[in-house]
């Protein structure tokens, strides 16, 4: 069955994801074609007409459009949300309630123009709505491989439900536990985000990447956020407050969060109780989880071993390494694109789910536009870069990375999801002190503090991060061994950690021999390996877009299919 995924309902993160029988063949987010970040307020109209030009089928073709939002959710959860915040968030509280057909007549309008715009009527398509953490869920569990599993969705919330815990098996997902907002772990951790000066749904990971800068003891979040009758619990007064409450109208913390700890923070450096605060906001995040996997997924656990994540708060690396290390935690899979653009894949998987389709488990995430030889060579000649044709490419950038050239790297088909895996990637050597630096201030103008990632050759990766899980998709955090630590300084962060990506050939051949080649030469089987992008901007898509950052920045070479480009 053809079956279309389109999302998100919230207005950002716009994508589409195409299943034919059973098996995704194209997905990508619209901020990669319109290069607007998160694709605020856009529908996911090229994503689409990607998806369906990959596949080689017409807009006719469709015989399903499957859209992660349920009016079904919306109804049956929304007497929940007005008794959790009439008295606290009345306004709101009314506007849930009594407003629920003009929510679902603005998601029918969405949903029929997007279609229309690219040739799909929506009359002669069947269109399944699923709900919105169901589509998070069945992007982890359909998509992993496990046939049982316990089952983790969390984010800022969907059309009530902010967290849902679950349990798969014999392909159904059943719930067994649901918190509505406004208790929302992914709306603390984005207010927080906030107050620390980074852009909220945009900039969680710099917090994540701040916190092990921070001491928990010197800050007090109990009063924020709190554990209660098996649930924890959000304080109204700083999370996500209302306008009145707002400290500034364009922000969601608190007057009563800068009476107590200050200003808001400003500027791209470290400094206290910034970091303190940073430390205490990922501690609550990992400790709340923690228990909501202790009291609703324990015995699940126990029987399988199996974990699936989910949602916003999945990208969180470092709440991942907890869960990893939970002894009842043997396997955990965390969908790439678990924020809300992967929805789209989610909701077309549980579409195809329930149309009886087996699906395929996720392999890789090279699911985007990919570009031949004579579209490169033409970008290159009508950019006026001076250029070769490399007999072996890997080779020559393994040349350069090791005599420590920053190499930006483009080949194949785009990443589905926020992590650049070896397609779309700037890579540098991770023995040379001041690479990360060079590449944070020249390349990607970002924070000095910021970590890199390292891409890792399989055949070495237990030794370096002691562990044997797979980690193909840079979703996980592992401690690295003293043995590795002092000899990849650049992609160790302060916490003696690193987010790897595990590299096997089978999955991705090119990538794979550049990282043999660079290893044969020095003996170091790990890349510098960070999205092909400048701060702010999404990762590039096209030939046009990598040189449009190539010109605007200070990398000096660009290896893109076959060709070397010089500046």
């Amino acid at each position: 069955m053809k079956i279309l995924g389109i999302g998100s309902p919230f207005g950002h993160d716009a994508s589409a994801a195409l299943l034919i029988d059973g098996e995704v063949v194209a997905a990508a987010e619209e901020e990669r074609f319109t290069r607007s970040k998160h694709a605020v307020g856009q529908a996911p109209v090229n994503a689409i007409r990607f998806c369906l030009k990959q596949a080689g089928i017409k807009p006719s073709d469709i015989e399903m459009v499957a859209y992660p939002w349920s009016y079904q959710a919306l109804l049956e959860k929304r007497a929940e949300y007005f008794w959790r915040t009439i008295f606290t968030k009345p306004s709101r509280a009314y506007k849930k309630f009594f407003n629920c057909r003009r929510e679902l007549a603005g998601q029918e309008r969405f949903l029929k123009s997007t279609l229309e715009e690219t040739g799909i009527v929506m009359d002669k398509v069947s269109v399944k709505w699923v709900e919105h953490h169901l589509a998070h869920a069945a992007s982890s569990f359909y998509l992993s491989g496990a046939d049982e599993a316990a089952v983790m969705s969390i984010d800022g919330g969907g059309e009530i439900t902010a967290t849902l815990l679950g349990h798969a098996k014999d392909g159904r997902i059943n719930k067994i536990k649901e918190i509505p907002a406004p208790d929302s772990l992914g709306n603390f951790y984005s207010t927080m985000t906030d107050y620390l000066g980074f852009e909220r749904e945009d900039g969680e990971y710099k917090v994540m990447g701040m916190a092990p800068f921070g001491d928990t003891a010197k800050i007090n979040f109990d009063h924020i956020i709190y554990w209660k009758n098996k649930s924890y619990h959000c304080n109204d007064g700083y999370v996500w407050v209302t306008r009145s409450r707002r400290a500034r109208f364009d922000k969601v913390y608190s007057k009563k969060m800068v009476n107590e700890f200050g200003p808001e923070r400003s500027g791209d450096g470290l400094s206290e109780p910034y970091i303190n605060i940073a430390a205490i906001t990922q501690k609550k995040l990992e400790d709340m989880t923690l228990l909501l996997l202790d009291a609703y997924l324990g015995d699940i656990l126990k029987k399988c071993g199996n974990l699936v994540f989910a949602g916003g708060c999945a990208l969180n690396v470092s709440l991942n390494r907890k869960l990893l290390e939970h002894p009842l935690v043997k396997f955990l899979w965390v969908q790439p694109a678990s924020h809300d653009a992967g929805t789209s894949l989610g909701a077309a998987v549980f579409a195809a789910n329930e149309a009886g389709d087996k699906i395929k488990p996720m392999e890789h995430v090279y699911l985007g536009p990919e570009f031949d030889d004579s579209e490169i060579e033409r970008a290159v000649k009508e950019n006026g870069f001076s250029f070769t044709k490399e007999k072996d490419i890997a080779d020559t950038a393994s040349d350069l990375i090791k005599n420590d050239n920053i190499v930006g790297w483009f080949q194949g088909r785009m990443e589905w999801g926020p992590r650049a895996l070896g397609n779309r990637s700037i890579l540098g050597n991770p023995v040379i002190k001041g690479t990360a630096d060079r590449i944070n201030e020249i390349i990607k103008f970002r924070e000095k503090w910021r970590p890199f990632c390292p891409s890792i050759l399989k055949e070495y990766a237990e030794e370096i991060i002691e562990s044997k899980h797979p980690s193909a998709f840079m979703t996980f955090s592992f401690k690295v061994s003293d043995k590795w630590r002092n000899k990849i300084p650049e992609v160790v962060h302060v916490d003696g950690t690193a987010r790897p990506q595990i590299v096997e050939e089978i999955t991705n051949p090119r990538y794979y021999r550049l990282l043999r080649r660079f290893c044969d030469k020095t003996g170091i089987p790990v890349l510098i390996n960070t999205s092909l992008n400048r701060r702010g901007e999404p990762m590039v898509c096209s030939p046009q877009d990598a040189f449009v950052m190539f010109k605007e920045s200070g990398l000096k070479y660009l290896a893109m299919g076959d060709y070397l480009i010089k500046k």
